[in-house]
């Protein structure tokens, strides 16, 4: 058994302390696991540390385990990018490193993967999980960059292009997860939602400063919701102590009828639906102009073209229509161009089983685009 550590609960089961030295002071009593399914994040140690059989019981439930991340379209993706021994491809948004270790397995041997985040809190585990795997250890570049950064990125490493490219515009299920990052609404957190917490303004900011009108542009431009007037009204320059206040101050938009009647209840069901969706499209289009993902987006597609080789492939998941827009767009117009010899007819989805086990992936849009040879 390995020695306690500060920040390691033990085990429920661990074996009692073996004294010695009966005279001597026993050591304190570190915090048990909080039952068979603990609610707060930091108390699911056993899933941080990927204990075997936690996991698998989490992963059972359709649940993802605290802390990691489960890649979606993970077979659709290496069959859409074709991959070769010897070729470069790039993982954009390498998060947890599930797509990024079948990439690099796919290009071995010979073959190197470049992989960007911005995220400085998740990129230096990532990486060291996927150098763990027993790969050469020059077949593996990590650069701390937003993806819009892709091009200088290319030029330092003396490449004028790659053989195969994946953005995944999701954010990982271990920043959604983790309270402290401010993503979630399931648990309490400070109102920031920042990728890189180092830079940029965080969203509680973004709330106090910014008017009600702009703010409700925000809210439909980002999320396309349809009560962005009133929510706008609701929260322009309000503080609020944490995600959770702020979730209670959107759903106080929407007041349930009373009354104990089928009818009333079923209303009531219904508007509480509703609230809870409009709490979600909220926080994603805070946390997109936090970030200002659709910027980035918008950059990495006009530079897309001329950072793929001749014959290279592209592959791009999104998330939310404002994301599929984008690309369906710039891949059709580069298509028309003669930038890309093929593009994506139609999306490629998560199929029942995929979606029933990970429910994350439900809303997941996959196209992909082909280099011209010319």
């Amino acid at each position: 058994m390995e020695p306690p550590t500060p920040d390691e609960p033990a085990d429920a089961d661990a074996p009692a302390h073996a004294e010695a030295n009966p005279d001597a002071p026993r050591p304190p009593r570190r915090q048990r696991y909080s039952g068979k399914n603990p609610k707060r994040f930091e108390d699911k140690y056993k899933e941080h540390r990927g204990d075997v059989e936690t996991v698998a019981k989490v992963v059972a439930s359709g649940k993802t385990p605290a802390g990691t991340h489960v890649p979606i379209l993970l077979p659709e993706i290496v069959e859409t990018l074709g991959l070769s021994p010897g070729e470069t491809v790039v993982d954009c948004t390498l998060g947890y490193g599930g797509h990024a270790a079948a990439l690099l397995a796919a290009v071995q041997p010979g073959g190197r993967l470049i992989a960007l985040d911005a995220d400085p809190i998740e990129l230096p585990r990532t990486e060291e999980r996927l150098r763990a795997l027993g790969f050469p250890e020059e077949s593996l570049v990590t650069r701390r960059v937003n993806f819009a950064g892709l091009p200088g990125v290319l030029a330092g490493l003396g490449l004028t292009g790659v053989d195969a490219l994946l953005a995944d515009l999701g954010v990982s299920s271990m920043q959604i997860d983790n309270p402290a990052r401010g993503f979630t609404f399931k648990a309490d957190g400070p109102v920031d939602m920042r990728l890189n917490p180092a830079r940029g303004e965080p969203a509680s900011a973004l709330l106090k400063r910014m008017p009600a009108a702009k703010l409700a542009a925000l809210f439909q431009g980002n999320a396309d919701e349809p009560r962005a007037e009133e929510i706008a009204a609701a929260l322009a320059g309000r503080e609020f102590s944490g995600t959770l206040a702020l979730a209670a101050a959107v759903r106080a938009v929407f007041p349930a009828p009373r009354g104990t009647t089928l009818a009333a209840v079923t209303a009531a069901a219904a508007i509480e639906e509703e609230a809870d969706n409009a709490v979600r499209r909220v926080f994603q289009a805070l946390r997109i102009e936090v970030n200002d993902e659709f910027s980035a987006l918008d950059a990495l597609l006009r530079a897309l073209p001329s950072c793929l080789n001749p014959g290279g492939r592209a592959a791009l998941l999104t998330f939310h229509s404002g994301e599929d827009r984008r690309v369906k767009r710039a891949f059709a117009a580069g298509l028309e161009s003669g930038d890309y010899a093929s593009i994506s007819e139609t999306v490629i989805r998560p199929g029942p089983a995929e979606r029933a086990a990970n429910p994350r992936s439900s809303s997941a849009k996959l196209r992909w685009a082909v280099r011209a040879d010319g």
